[in-house]
């Protein structure tokens, strides 16, 4: 039970959305929900699920189990992302750019939420199409996640590759 508890609060879990849906039978409407849910450890890993239930307790944490079980690792460079990149998802598309020690998470709503909770502490964010929530995130998590390392990068074209807003120690 112990270990149970601290993979519990491994995780940081953030609600993007919930809404009230309705499946139309026989005798009428039947009512559910649908929770949008982000977990992330605030290192470099962050997950996004989707869950549907007839109560929001359980819609939620339906959500946690699908984020947790489709988390990805994120590349970043000393709290920033090592470079700039776009993300699409349906007819939204997010541009992610690198930011200097010091600038914040400067993002709103679904991606500001993923960003913060994938350890992502300096970076700017534009939105850009469609505002959909759950299309915004995953528009996030696919540039999260294509990502390139520096090192890996530096190794293949057999240059050094210096990050703009990395931080000199």
């Amino acid at each position: 039970m112990n270990e149970d508890k601290s993979k519990q609060s491994e995780f940081s879990e953030k609600v993007v959305q919930i809404r009230r849906v309705t499946k139309v039978v026989t005798g009428g409407k039947r009512m559910g929900f649908r929770a949008v849910v982000v977990v992330g450890d605030k290192i470099s890993r962050v997950g996004l699920g989707v869950g549907k239930a007839g109560e929001v307790a359980s819609a939620i944490r339906k959500g946690v189990e699908s984020a947790k079980k489709y988390m990805c690792t994120i590349t970043l460079t000393s709290g920033t992302i090592p470079h700039e990149i776009m993300g699409n998802f349906g007819a939204s598309q997010v541009m992610l750019r690198p930011a200097p020690k010091g600038t914040g998470v400067i993002a709103g709503g679904a991606v500001r939420i993923l960003l913060e909770l994938s350890g992502i502490r300096n970076i700017v964010a534009k939105s850009i199409g469609s505002n959909n929530p759950i299309n915004v995130a995953k528009a996030t998590l696919n540039a999260l996640s294509a990502l390139k390392n520096t090192e890996n990068e530096s190794q293949l074209r057999g240059k050094e590759i210096k990050a703009r807003h990395a931080e000199v120690e």
